[in-house]
C-alpha cells in the first residue's frame, strides 16, 4: 500500500505543479508580457509531458511490484531498463493495444447507441425493419417528449463503463507484456533456463524449449 500510496503521490505532485502554473499565467494575463508567458508555455508543456511519462512508469511499475515484491522506486527502475531495452517492440505494442482497444470501446458504444435508439428513438426513424421486433419495441417504448435525452444517456454511461473495462484489459495487456519481456532475458529455452510462456506465444515468437 505504501508503494501505491507513493506512485500517487509523485502524479499528484506533478499535477500540482500543472495547477501552479496555471494559476500564475492566469494572473500574468493582464501584464501582457510575451517573454513570461512563453516561457510560462514552455514550462506547463514540459510538465504534460512529465506527468504522461510518469504515469506510464508508474503503470508499469506497479506491474514489477505486483511481480517481484520491491519496492515502488526499484520497480520503476526496474520497468524503466526492461522498457528501454525493448523500446521498439514496446512502442508498437503500444500503440496497436491503444488502437484495438479504441476500436473496440467504439464498436460497443456504437452498438449501445443504436440498440437505445431503437427503442427511444422516433418509429419514423427507426433502423428495424416492420415485423415481431418492430411491434415489440412500440409495445416497451414508454411516452417520451425528449427521446434523445435517454439515448445520450446511455451513450455516455457506456463510455464510462467502457473505458473503466478497457483500462483494465490494458493493464492485462501490459502485465502480459513485462512478463513475456522478463522471461525472454532470464530464460534461453534451454533444460536449465526454459521459457514460461505458454505454447502459444511461443510459437508466435518462434521460441522453443529445447529438451
Amino acid at each position: 500500500m505504501g508503494s501505491i500510496a507513493f506512485g500517487a503521490l509523485v502524479i499528484a505532485l506533478v499535477q500540482l505543479f500543472q495547477v501552479i502554473l496555471q494559476y500564475i499565467q492566469k494572473k500574468l494575463k493582464t501584464h501582457n508580457n510575451p517573454v513570461t508567458f512563453f516561457i510560462l508555455k514552455c514550462l506547463r508543456c514540459c510538465f504534460w509531458c512529465l506527468e504522461k511519462f510518469v504515469k506510464f512508469l508508474s503503470k508499469n511499475a506497479y506491474i514489477m511490484l505486483c511481480i517481484f515484491g520491491k519496492n515502488f522506486c526499484m520497480s520503476a527502475k526496474s520497468a524503466f531498463n526492461l522498457l528501454m531495452r525493448n523500446v521498439v517492440s514496446v512502442a508498437v505494442i503500444d500503440r496497436v493495444t491503444d488502437v484495438l482497444l479504441l476500436i473496440s470501446k467504439l464498436f460497443v458504444i456504437g452498438l449501445l447507441g443504436l440498440m437505445s435508439f431503437a427503442v427511444f428513438g422516433d418509429a419514423s426513424m427507426r433502423l428495424v425493419p416492420s415485423g415481431r421486433l418492430y411491434d415489440f419495441l412500440d409495445k416497451v417504448k414508454p411516452e417520451l417528449h425528449f427521446y434523445w435525452v435517454p439515448i445520450v444517456i446511455v451513450v455516455l454511461g457506456t463510455l464510462v463503463i467502457t473505458t473503466g473495462f478497457f483500462n483494465v484489459y490494458s493493464m492485462g495487456v501490459d502485465t502480459i507484456f513485462l512478463s513475456f519481456l522478463e522471461d525472454l532475458e532470464r530464460h534461453d529455452g534451454s533444460a536449465e533456463k526454459p521459457y514460461y510462456m505458454n505454447s502459444k506465444l511461443r510459437r508466435l515468437m518462434n521460441k522453443k524449449n529445447r529438451r
